[in-house]
C-alpha cells in the first residue's frame, strides 16, 4: 500500500500541474498564438528536454523498435499528443475555458468505458496489461460523484455557455486521452517510462507538421518577443510536458490506467486554484464543496480496480 501511495501523490502533483495549463493556453492564445503553434513550440522544447536527460544519463538511445512497436508509438504520439492537443488547445479558441476542463475531464468515463470493452472483446498483451476494472458502485458512484462535484466547481456562479464546434473539440480530446490511456501504460512496463515518452513526443511532433502551415503569424517576433509568452512555453514544454508526461507514465503503470486517468477529474480544481491567485478569482462554498466531492470520488472509484503486476524493463 505504500509503496502504491507515493504514486497516488505523483498523480496529485502531475494534475495539479496540469490545471495550470488550461490558464497558461489560454493566456498564449489571447496573447496572439495559434493552438497548433502553441503545442509545436511546447513539444519541441519536451523533446529537447528529453534527450538532453537521456544524453546525461547515459539512457538507451534506441531509435527503431520494429513496424509493429512503432505503430504504437506513432497511435500514442497522435491520441496522446499531437491530436490530443489539437483539439484541447484549439477547443480554448472557441469556448470557454470552463467548458474545456469540464468536457475534457470526461476522459476517465471514456477510459473506463474503453477498458471493460477491451478486456472483455481484445486479445493479446495489452488486453492482459490493462487494469482489472470491476463494473460495481466503487467505480460508478465515484464517478458520478467525481462528476458532480466537477460540475459545481466549473459552472458556480457561471452560465453555461454552448458552442458546438468548441465542445464537440473538447470531447474529441477526452476521447484522444482514454485511447493513450489505453495502451501507454503496457508501452511504459516493457520500454520504460523515458523511452516510451521520447517516442510519444517524436511522433506527435511528426503529426502536427501538417497543421503548421495555419500558425505562421504565431513565430512573428512581435508574439515571439514577450518574456511572458515565453515564461508560458517553457513552463508548458519543461514541466507540464516532458517532467510530468515521464511521471504521468510511470503512474499509469504502477497505478492502473483506469485509477490514474480518474485523477483528471481534479483538473478544474486546479484551474479555479489558478484563477484565484492569477486572477483574483474567489472560490464560492458551493465550488468548496465541489472540490471536496471530487477528491471524494476520485478516491471511491479508484477502489474500482487493481493494476496488473507485471515487470517493468528499465
Amino acid at each position: 500500500m505504500k509503496s502504491r501511495l507515493k504514486y497516488h501523490l505523483l498523480a496529485f502533483a502531475v494534475v495539479a500541474v496540469w490545471g495550470v495549463t488550461f490558464v497558461s493556453t489560454k493566456t498564449l492564445i489571447t496573447a496572439g498564438m495559434h493552438p497548433v503553434a502553441i503545442f509545436f513550440i511546447r513539444f519541441v522544447l519536451a523533446y529537447a528536454g528529453i534527450w538532453a536527460y537521456i544524453l546525461l544519463a547515459r539512457k538507451s538511445r534506441k531509435i527503431w523498435y520494429g513496424w509493429k512497436e512503432e505503430l504504437v508509438f506513432l497511435l500514442l504520439g497522435i491520441s496522446g499528443g499531437s491530436f490530443y492537443f489539437l483539439t484541447e488547445n484549439t477547443a480554448l479558441a472557441y469556448t470557454q475555458a470552463s467548458n474545456v476542463s469540464f468536457l475534457v475531464c470526461s476522459a476517465p468515463l471514456f477510459t473506463a468505458i474503453f477498458t471493460l470493452l477491451y478486456r472483455r472483446f481484445g486479445k493479446g498483451r495489452f488486453a492482459d496489461g490493462l487494469e482489472d476494472v470491476r463494473l460495481g458502485w466503487p467505480l460508478v458512484g465515484g464517478t458520478l460523484l467525481a462528476l458532480a462535484g466537477m460540475a459545481l466547481v466549473v459552472f458556480d456562479g457561471s452560465r453555461l455557455q454552448l458552442s458546438a464546434q468548441g465542445d464537440l473539440l473538447a470531447i474529441g480530446a477526452a476521447v484522444c486521452w482514454a485511447v493513450y490511456s489505453l495502451f501507454m501504460g503496457q508501452m511504459t512496463r516493457e520500454y520504460g517510462a523515458v523511452t516510451a515518452t521520447r517516442k510519444v513526443f517524436i511522433y506527435g511532433l511528426l503529426t502536427i507538421i501538417p497543421f503548421l502551415g495555419t500558425a505562421r503569424e504565431s513565430f512573428s517576433p512581435a508574439i515571439l518577443s514577450q518574456p511572458t509568452v515565453w515564461g508560458l512555453l517553457l513552463f508548458l514544454g519543461i514541466l507540464a510536458s516532458l517532467i510530468c508526461f515521464i511521471a504521468w507514465n510511470k503512474v499509469m503503470d504502477k497505478l492502473g490506467n483506469v485509477t490514474s486517468t480518474n485523477y483528471v477529474y481534479l483538473n478544474p480544481v486546479f484551474t479555479l486554484l489558478t484563477a484565484m491567485i492569477i486572477l483574483g478569482e474567489r472560490m464560492t462554498l458551493l465550488a468548496g464543496i465541489g472540490c471536496a466531492a471530487i477528491l471524494a470520488g476520485v478516491i471511491w472509484a479508484g477502489s474500482a480496480g487493481q493494476a496488473p503486476q507485471q515487470k517493468t524493463n528499465q
